[in-house]
């Protein structure tokens, strides 16, 4: 039996400007909160509702650990919880992006998360059966974007 990835929707989200916490003893924390968002695929179509966040930890090994949490709302009336962890590679290219509030492309970093989701809604129930790895870009502004994929 091989992995398969299909691509089951895509998502961006808008978020506030960062609070950084400083250097501790783990890396950089910053956390960004998520202003609004949307999930677009052929199965999957929502808002991001009730605020979210991400939190960051850029360690010193020049990459981001990521922890992200929000809901979404679909466009058939049904809730479903998301997090995902993941690994963001802060290079150059990165490091200039946020500065500028400009975008990078999917190419210009390693940027991979493993989303997570729960539901009660039986018609999304295949969501909290699946895998998901999604890679992501840095939007214009201060956003992400991410290709979501499920490992069939």
């Amino acid at each position: 039996m091989g992995l398969e990835l299909k691509h089951e929707f895509s998502m961006w989200a808008s978020l506030k400007p960062p609070i950084d916490f400083g250097a501790g003893p783990l890396g950089q924390r910053i956390f960004a909160e998520v202003i609004e968002g949307e999930a677009t695929g052929d199965r999957f179509n929502a808002q991001a509702v009730g605020g979210g966040g991400d939190w960051l930890l850029i360690a010193p090994d020049g990459y981001g650990r990521i922890d992200v949490r929000l809901q979404f709302a679909t466009d058939d009336g049904a809730h479903v919880y998301m997090q995902y962890l993941g690994l963001l590679e802060m290079n150059e290219t990165v490091a200039q992006a946020l500065a500028s509030g400009r975008a990078t492309a999917f190419e210009d970093q390693y940027f991979r998360t493993t989303p997570r989701v729960e539901t009660g809604d039986p018609r999304y129930t295949w969501m909290a059966h699946s895998v998901f790895v999604a890679r992501g870009k840095l939007r214009e502004g201060f956003g992400v974007e991410y290709e979501v994929f499920r490992a069939v």
